[in-house]
């Protein structure tokens, strides 16, 4: 599935559809294609694992869901769900889930909820840690509405970084642990974006899909965790279970 580092990359491929009309729609979306013809596209932007084509007084929203995908100019063997094609090219979306919503971004959207985004809120973020407090960290890194973007790869990765087992239940992770694990979030996803532009992400891994920690030199451990059921990579000695 992808992240928000991920989205932040299709948002720089398609900028230069931005503030154009859309000449033609094709795909099998279940949505109204037709209306989107001759419409301009106000603004392109993104929202955690959504990607959010602004019309005036409509958006359509984009889910790659575990396989989406996109293309810019080319177009695949795979079923479009969602093809644009623009004075300047064309944008293909495959695999995706495609919905028009009628109304405003701003008024759906809480952008200090999204790790990508300049609006990050840590301080939101903390007290919806305090209002889960009973719940395992790996299940709340996951919750879009408090950490939009972040996904299996970073949830591992922060938690590595920070010392935390992800089992631990958010209410009794310290303080100071709590305060690291908030500013690996966002400073791992902008990472994560960097290596990823440059096709270096997995070399980097510190923990995802490891089998020993560089720290212990002892396995690492695999399984799935959490009421999510989530994959998880770690260390049993390093990254400390708050219980």
């Amino acid at each position: 599935m992808p992240e928000g580092p991920t989205l932040k990359i299709l948002h720089e491929d398609a900028a230069h559809f931005e503030g154009h009309k859309i000449l033609e729609v094709e795909g099998n979306a279940k949505i109204d294609i037709d209306r989107l013809v001759n419409k301009k596209v106000v603004s392109l932007r993104t929202w955690g694992k959504h990607f959010l084509i602004s019309f005036n007084d409509f958006y359509v929203r984009i889910h790659f869901l575990m396989f989406g995908s996109y293309s810019v100019d080319e177009k695949r063997k795979s079923q479009v769900r969602l093809g644009l094609t623009f004075p300047n090219g064309v944008l293909y979306f495959y695999a995706s889930h495609v919905k028009l919503i009628e109304g405003n971004i701003e008024n759906d959207y809480d952008f200090s909820a999204d790790v990508m985004n300049p609006k990050w809120s840590e301080a939101k973020a903390r007290k919806k840690l305090k209002a889960n407090a009973d719940e395992m960290i790996c299940d709340v890194l996951l919750e879009q509405d408090i950490f939009a973007g972040v996904g299996n790869i970073i949830k591992t990765e922060v938690l590595y970084r920070a010392r935390i087992h992800p089992e631990s239940k958010t209410g009794k992770i310290p303080s100071a642990k709590k305060k690291k694990l908030l500013e690996e979030v966002v400073s791992y996803a902008q990472e994560f974006l960097d290596l990823k532009k440059k096709g270096e992400l997995k070399r980097h891994w510190e923990a995802y899909t490891k089998k020993k920690c560089k720290r212990c030199d002892l396995p690492m451990i695999k399984k799935e965790t959490g009421k999510k059921k989530r994959r998880s990579f770690f260390c049993g000695k390093c990254q400390v279970l708050h219980n």
